[in-house]
């Protein structure tokens, strides 16, 4: 008798906690998705708490680990949003004549750039990843001491090397990952605002 009351005891409570959980989980993602259409806000903010953490390193003189860290880290999210999902250098059709290909006329069908990375994605990797990194400058155990301008250069010289292999990239299969400057069209039947 007295354990059954135990386990049901326990039971309960881990139940309770496990709501608590699920709570703060929706809680979380109905911010998450309220924050979704309102791009060029939730980048000032991104951008805003990168300065706060360059700040914190710059008046503390510390922390140049955790600060290569996120550069890299920044750096390959950057790359992944720059590259298509389906990459052309290993597409198993590009080679033969009856699989899809990119169209090289005008007439041919038009198939949207696709990122691997999407932009909302690409936005809460850097917020997180960079709310993380200004945590563990309140740690000392992570202020190792370095010679930082060597890795500042060396994250230069990476910086330089990848996104060079990223424009070839980009020349050799002729896509461009932004939209501004491409033509936009309508519909027909459409007109615009300055035609009223």
């Amino acid at each position: 008798m007295m354990n059954e009351d135990t386990t049901s005891a326990s039971t309960s409570s881990s139940g309770g906690v496990r709501k608590f959980f699920q709570r703060l989980s929706q809680i979380y993602q109905s911010a998450l998705d309220r924050s979704t259409p309102h791009t060029k806000l939730r980048w000032s903010a991104a951008g805003a708490l990168v300065l706060i953490f360059l700040l914190r390193i710059f008046l503390n003189q510390g922390w140049y680990i955790i600060c290569y860290a996120l550069g890299i880290f920044h750096l390959n999210l950057f790359i992944a949003f720059l590259t298509p999902k389906i990459d052309p250098e290993f597409d198993p059709y590009a080679n033969d004549d009856d699989g899809p290909n990119l169209p090289t006329r005008s007439n041919e069908e038009f198939r949207p750039f696709i990122r691997r990375l999407p932009e909302f994605k690409f936005w809460l990797s850097i917020t997180k990843s960079t709310t993380i990194a200004i945590i563990c400058t309140f740690f000392d155990c992570f202020n190792i001491p370095v010679f930082w301008p060597i890795l500042v250069m060396y994250f230069i010289t990476l910086f330089c090397i990848t996104m060079k292999r990223q424009i070839k990239h980009m020349i050799k299969y002729k896509y461009l990952p932004f939209t501004r400057n491409k033509p936009r069209y309508q519909r027909v039947g459409e007109q615009t605002d300055s035609s009223k």
